[in-house]
């Protein structure tokens, strides 16, 4: 356990906040000695698999079934699609074979370990929709600099990869991802941006890609999924050809999706996170309660009696909790899961006991107060909507004052030195794209939002020239 000390204010000092939580909150350890890899400790593996599961419950409710393939990728695979191959080449992981043995690569994404198998499944309109995902690590030869969970070489996402008759079946998928990913953001109280990316920011492959960004402490942006309508342009190379109603051979449209899980928990950690530790909604907290009994001299018995009767009712009631029977003083008890950021924390001592009351502390707002015993159950059920709204209300809040609109490149120029995001007017053209990047500390066109209509009011803040759309400008990781 780490000295009962706040931790730096991440507002002024993200970087710095990030590390020490990560390894305060026995997080994660960098120690592992290998560029861009790191050790996911138990208490970040809980945070991981409950984000994991809201998104997995959400994808086989809409039809989804779960697959797992191999992490390697034939070479020859991965270069049939070109755009897909001059996207990822710098990044792809090549792994040692013998002489003479197919050149095999780690995954830096899988849609072109599916579709091979997908052009042996699917030979009828009978087989679709196909709709399968996975949940699995991908490796990328990662050139930036690396920084745990939010860009590494190794993360953890999941990926659908969905297959359809038509274009329009399709860009429903491509929708219906976005609002999967949406109700699951807002569980972990997450406030984000989505944009339609630009022609030159797609991914490798797409005809069209959509993103999520949530934002940062320090004023950048993260972003936190994609979907990609990817058209006929897999279907084609890998020859993934259906017979319609009519018997006329079709290729497919497909569609993939890309939550990134560990994105995801960076964000969680990073929007909600003070100076005294974590802050977790009940969502995604793997101890919802804990419970810190107070005995002194010769209560303990009943104090300890009441403690696990109060444990019982939790566990009826279906919350994930914990006693903490250890022999530290309180303060340290409260410090310890204060830091681990459990949303609800339960105190029983002598007055309790007398009193028929339970002291209650709620970790967002860092109050305490007493109920009765009996309102325990009516409570938390409070409660756990209480925590969330106030956690998605503060990051909302946090992202529409930090969006301003700029009419021109003096004011993009005086409000990037800021740390805002922007919404400016633009005309469209890469090499405005470019000149924004080099004057504006790297300030990057991050495409149009999809999620809120915007009609643009004036010409290109850049350029001066007539604008196309309007655009959201940031830094991002």
């Amino acid at each position: 356990m780490q000295p009962e000390k706040a931790l730096p204010n991440k507002e002024n000092n993200f970087s710095e906040w990030y590390s020490e939580i990560l390894e305060r909150a026995e997080l994660t350890d960098i120690r592992y000695n290998v560029k861009g890899f790191i050790v996911y400790r138990p208490n970040l593996m809980r945070l991981i698999n409950l984000i994991k599961d809201e998104l997995e419950r959400r994808l086989v409710e809409k039809g989804h079934r779960q697959v797992l393939f191999p992490v390697v990728i034939p070479k020859s695979y991965l270069e049939k699609e070109q755009q897909h191959i001059t996207g990822f080449e710098a990044q792809v992981f090549e792994l040692s074979v013998e002489e003479g043995e197919e050149r095999l690569a780690l995954r830096p994404t899988s849609e072109t370990a599916f579709y091979p198998m997908y052009s042996l499944w699917i030979h009828s309109y009978k087989d679709l929709p196909l709709k399968l995902f996975q949940t699995v690590t991908v490796y990328r030869k990662e050139t930036k600099a690396t920084r745990p969970l939010i860009r590494g070489r190794e993360f953890f996402w999941i990926e659908a990869h969905d297959a359809f008759e038509n274009l329009d079946l399709a860009l429903g998928q491509v929708f219906e991802d976005v609002e999967i990913t949406k109700g699951a953001l807002r569980k972990f109280g997450l406030a984000f941006i989505v944009v339609q990316r630009e022609e030159w920011d797609k991914f490798p492959g797409a005809e069209k890609t959509f993103a999520f960004d949530s934002l940062m402490p320090d004023g950048r942006v993260l972003q936190i999924a994609t979907t990609h309508y990817l058209g006929t342009k897999f279907s084609k190379p890998f020859e993934i050809i259906y017979l319609n109603k009519m018997g006329t051979r079709e290729y497919v449209h497909q569609t993939s999706f890309g939550p990134g899980i560990s994105r995801m928990a960076a964000a969680i950690i990073s929007v909600h996170g003070d100076e005294f530790g974590l802050v977790l909604p009940f969502e995604v907290a793997s101890i919802q309660v804990v419970i810190v009994p107070i005995p002194k001299g010769n209560n303990e018995k009943e104090v300890l009696e009441k403690t696990s009767e109060i444990g019982m009712k939790l566990n009826k009631i279906n919350i994930r909790f914990q006693i903490d029977l250890s022999e530290d003083r309180p303060g340290s008890k409260f410090y310890k899961w204060e830091l681990a950021g459990v949303p609800v924390r339960i105190e029983i001592g002598e007055k309790e006991i007398v009193e028929k009351t339970l002291t209650l502390f709620r970790r967002d707002t860092r109050k305490r107060w007493k109920i009765m015993e009996a309102d325990l159950e009516k409570e938390l059920s409070s409660l756990r909507e209480l925590i969330l709204d106030n956690l998605l209300r503060k990051a909302t809040e946090r992202l529409n004052n930090s969006i301003v609109k700029v009419n021109n490149k003096e004011e993009l120029l005086n409000k990037s030195k800021q740390n805002k995001i922007l919404v400016m007017n633009f005309c469209g053209r890469l090499e405005c794209a470019q000149q924004l990047k080099d004057e504006t500390r790297g300030y990057e066109i991050r495409g149009r939002r999809i999620d809120i209509e915007e009609e643009t009011w004036g010409s290109c803040a850049l350029c001066g020239e007539k604008s196309e759309k309007v655009v959201v400008v940031a830094r991002a990781f």
